[in-house]
């Protein structure tokens, strides 16, 4: 329900490189076509499909063809069609990209998985337990995820009261990998959502305000004293300003179907 809602509520102009990863292919087809309606939208085009390809893989069909978009059906793409004016549209081919690797999760898409999924692709791509994963896989899996490992016997490891159970428990999924005699276990859990805190105000007292003499910019005793220059001091000679040239929008982009095969 959470999904579907936060889906509907999502549009071009607020995706961002998290949330693609909670709509699915039909709410990419729908913002699609009301972006093609918003001038400022078209602005930013390029922007939206960059956002939109770092979790979804897109194709134009060049034609309507049974048989095409059969193929692309068959290999799990939505396709359907874009209006992008009032007398054109464009055919698409749709698939969100899948986390099947360990090389697949980002800090995007890491907390849109589960503690299941996620075990099921540690246990696709492991041989040597969670040391053999690179440092910066290991961080992207901690920063959604609660993980703890230990290794013991086998005969050990599913002791009752023991460390195993006590995570299943809890909640952890836990995946088990045979090193020898021994076996490691990795338990994974989905960390809760961050709570930004908010400022808290003391409450203040004017009875109890003191004075207290501002001697920061004070001069010491010991420094030189030199003179600020009057404003009829400044020149065109000596007198400079600074600003900032903003970079022109990109007016090449007008169309979806241009930036579709763009990658």
């Amino acid at each position: 329900m959470k999904e579907e809602q936060t889906s509907k509520s999502v549009n071009l102009k607020t995706l961002t490189k998290s949330t693609v990863w909670d709509v699915q292919e039909n709410d990419i087809f729908r913002m699609l076509e009301a972006g093609e309606k918003d001038a400022e939208t078209k602005e930013n085009l390029r922007h939206y499909m960059d956002i939109i390809r770092s979790a979804f893989m897109i194709e134009e069909l060049k034609d309507d063809d049974k048989i095409v978009k059969q193929k692309y059906t068959n290999q799990g793409y939505k396709v359907g069609s874009v209006k992008i004016s009032d007398d054109a549209k464009i055919i698409l081919a749709i698939k969100k990209r899948p986390i099947s690797r360990v090389t697949d999760l980002t800090y995007e898409n890491i907390r849109h998985i589960t503690a299941a999924k996620l075990i099921e692709v540690l246990d696709r791509n492991f041989g040597g337990g969670w040391d053999s994963l690179s440092q910066s896989i290991q961080d992207i899996i901690e920063s959604g995820f609660d993980i703890s490992t230990t290794t013991l016997p086998k005969d050990r490891l599913h002791k009752k009261g023991g460390m195993y159970e006590k995570k299943v428990a809890d909640g952890y999924e836990v995946l088990e990998v045979e090193k020898g005699t021994w076996v490691e276990a990795i338990f994974a859990k989905l960390k809760p959502e961050a709570v930004k805190p908010r400022m808290k105000f003391e409450t203040h007292n004017e009875d109890d305000d003191e004075e207290i003499e501002d001697t920061y910019n004070r001069p010491d005793e010991d420094d030189d004293i030199v003179d600020e220059p009057d404003d009829d001091d400044i020149t065109e000679d000596n007198y400079r300003t600074t600003f900032a040239i903003e970079d022109a929008p990109d007016d090449d982009a007008e169309s979806y179907s241009d930036l579709i095969a763009d990658e």
